[in-house]
């Protein structure tokens, strides 16, 4: 897959401090990137964007528990 193209952002919710921090391309066709933008070279997981959407969902909806 060719995301030489993926426009990242950083997730808000990601902090300063060099903790949590995710990021997201969603500029892409029928897919989206997700990484750790701490190693932006290293995994980079993808889905679809409904897939995404029901992620996204569920976390606002704390359907996902933290640690």
């Amino acid at each position: 897959m060719d995301l030489s193209h993926a426009v990242w952002r950083k997730s808000s919710y990601s902090g300063g401090t060099g903790g949590q921090c995710v990021e997201v391309a969603g500029n892409l066709p029928s897919v989206v990137a997700i990484r750790d933008s701490k190693f932006p070279d290293g995994p980079i997981l993808t889905c679809g964007p409904s897939e995404w959407s029901s992620f996204v969902v569920g976390v606002k909806a704390s359907a996902y528990p933290s640690k």
